[in-house]
C-alpha cells in the first residue's frame, strides 16, 4: 500500500490535539469543581502546615486524577472499539483503527492499545515519534497491539 493509504505523524498529531480539546471541555469543569477549591484553601493559607498535605487536599487530587484517567480509558477505548473505528478527532480528519487486516478492533485491543501508549510516551515519546519513520506508520502501540491507523 501507498504511505498515503495510512495516517501519519502530523494528521495523528492533529487528532491528538482535537481530543485533548473535547476531553478538556470535560475535565476543566470537573477539575474546578474537584480540586480547585482545595488547592485555593492550600494557597490561601500559605502552603501545607508541617509540609503535609492535608488529608482533604490529598483526596480531592486523588479523584480527580481517577476522574481524569478514567475519561481517557473510556473515550479511547469504547470509541477506538465501535463502529466509529476511532475517537472523535480521528473521525473528523477521517482516519480509522484497524487490525492487521483492516478489520474493526475489539474493546480489548483497544484497552491493550491504549495502556501501551504509556510505554511510547517513556523515553522522549520515542514510541509516537516512530509513527514518521516506520512500515505502515505505527507507532510502538500500535506494533505492541497490533493495529493500524488508515486514512479512508
Amino acid at each position: 500500500m501507498p504511505d498515503s493509504y495510512y495516517g501519519g505523524f502530523w494528521i495523528r498529531l492533529a487528532a491528538y490535539f482535537i481530543d485533548q480539546a473535547i476531553l478538556g471541555v470535560v475535565l476543566v469543569p470537573l477539575f474546578m469543581l474537584l480540586a480547585l477549591p482545595s488547592l485555593l484553601t492550600v494557597i490561601h493559607n500559605g502552603g501545607f502546615e508541617q509540609d503535609a498535605p492535608p488529608p482533604q487536599f490529598v483526596i480531592s487530587i486523588l479523584l480527580f486524577g481517577l476522574a481524569a484517567v478514567s475519561a481517557h480509558l473510556l473515550y479511547e477505548i469504547v470509541l477506538t472499539s465501535s463502529n466509529w473505528q476511532g475517537t472523535i478527532g480521528k473521525k473528523l480528519l477521517r482516519l480509522k483503527v484497524t487490525d492487521d487486516f483492516g478489520n474493526r478492533i475489539s474493546a480489548g485491543r483497544s484497552a491493550g492499545r491504549f495502556f501501551s501508549k504509556i510505554l511510547s510516551g517513556m523515553a522522549s515519546y520515542i514510541g509516537f515519534i516512530m509513527i514518521a519513520f516506520m512500515d505502515r506508520k505505527r507507532g510502538l502501540h500500535d506494533v505492541i497491539a497490533k493495529t493500524q491507523v488508515l486514512r479512508y
